[in-house]
């Protein structure tokens, strides 16, 4: 008699993703965000005296009448007008809404603020003798709403294609610039160390981001571990050849106003440069080692008992596709940065030997070149995080 065949049993279905991970990942996301507050309210300046800065003010103005104008447009100005214009204003916003003032607006090729019936723009207020307002100067147009409107787009798209990540990816840039403008800054303004500060704050952002993206894991420590060892060899790194060139913060073109505004403080204006860098190389770093240990733990997700050093080869020959096209992204975008300063010496005829020993070209370099160091050693760096962290045998 033959025996009648049965099917297979079908494989065990796969248990739906624990969601104790993420809930993790939110709740050190949010202790991170309470250190950040507390962090930036104990960093807040204890003297409530107000900067000369501070001091003026400005207010969003429309134009309601133009009064006079004699700008012509000019053949060497590529076709802004220069000349006076007498404007009618009306003040939207400050103490002063509702007034309408008259003020003069002078255009020049470098600060050509032209305006017409309806123009939106910046204006600073002063007051004379007898306390009423008048208009000191037009600086700008009134951009807030462009830019307002151009993140909102922004957020759009990350929240309509990303989902719950594009949220998530949302807050974690937000923690990541606040943590930047509330906690480095003043810190450094403070007289802290500029490098081992950028590292700390680096390590900061990085852990809530990656927290608050993929949740409380494994890949997300890879990830992590990876991100900060990138930026730390990134600084490691450009601290070495500034040492060596000689360069310092004092070579940038900023340090002569930050040494001049800054006097009172116990700024210290060496270790800048390479803090710059941290910061930079932060983003790529970050985005080259989620782009690893996401693809390893795939990888362990498909086959449970593939070796680590299998693993491992597979997370560098993923990092090697990723490491060429970041660190050209890196590269091109200090490039972008000087790009008017190239264009200078192009105009001048700056002979090859000083353009390569000049200080902002030697610091352009230094910047593009250590962040690309950093990305390059991203790659091994989680690979092996990957190998040795994620564990054999889980489905």
């Amino acid at each position: 008699m033959a025996r009648k065949k049965t099917a297979p049993p079908p494989p065990p279905a796969a248990p739906a993703p624990s969601k104790a991970p993420r809930l993790a990942g939110l709740a050190v996301g949010a202790c991170l965000l309470l250190l950040l507050v507390v962090g930036g309210l104990l960093l807040r300046p204890a003297d409530d005296t107000l900067t000369a800065a501070q001091k003026r003010l400005f207010a969003v103005a429309r134009v309601t009448d133009v009064l006079y104008d004699d700008a012509q447009p000019q053949d060497w100005t590529e076709g802004l007008r220069l000349g006076t214009q007498q404007l009618e204003l009306e003040i939207l916003s400050g103490p002063y809404k509702g007034a309408v003032l008259e003020g003069y607006n002078y255009l020049s090729a470098y600060a050509n603020v032209d305006c017409s019936v309806g123009t939106r723009v910046i204006v600073r207020l002063d007051l004379d003798d007898a306390g009423e307002p008048y208009i000191l100067s037009i600086p700008n147009y009134d951009r807030g709403m462009v830019l307002f409107g151009m993140l909102a787009v922004f957020a759009l798209l990350m929240i309509v294609i990303g989902g719950k990540k594009g949220v998530m990816a949302l807050l974690g840039l937000a923690y990541t610039l606040a943590g930047i403008w509330f906690l480095l800054i003043p810190m450094v303004l403070r007289g802290a160390a500029a490098i081992p500060a950028s590292v700390a704050i680096a390590a900061l952002t990085a852990a809530a981001s990656l927290l608050m993206l993929t949740g409380f894991s494994r890949k997300t420590l890879c990830a992590g571990l990876g991100c900060v060892c990138g930026v730390a060899a990134a600084g490691l790194f450009a601290w070495v050849v500034g040492n060596l060139t000689p360069i310092s913060g004092f070579n940038m073109g900023e340090a002569e106003e930050l040494v001049l505004r800054a006097y009172d403080s116990p700024l210290k204006i060496r270790g800048l440069l390479v803090a710059g860098i941290l910061i930079a190389a932060l983003g790529a770093v970050m985005d080259v080692s989620m782009s690893i240990a996401s693809a390893c733990d795939e990888l362990r997700a498909v086959d449970p008992d593939i070796a680590p050093a299998q693993l491992f080869r597979s997370g560098m020959n993923i990092g090697r596709d990723a490491m060429g096209t970041m660190a050209n992204t890196l590269i091109l975008a200090f490039a972008g940065a000087s790009f008017n300063t190239l264009l200078l010496f192009q105009v001048y005829g700056y002979p090859l030997i000083q353009i390569l020993n000049s200080d902002s070209m030697a610091i352009e370099l230094i910047q593009s070149v250590a962040g690309s160091v950093g990305i390059i050693l991203t790659v091994p760096l989680v690979s092996l995080f990957a190998a040795l962290l994620l564990p054999r045998g889980r489905r």
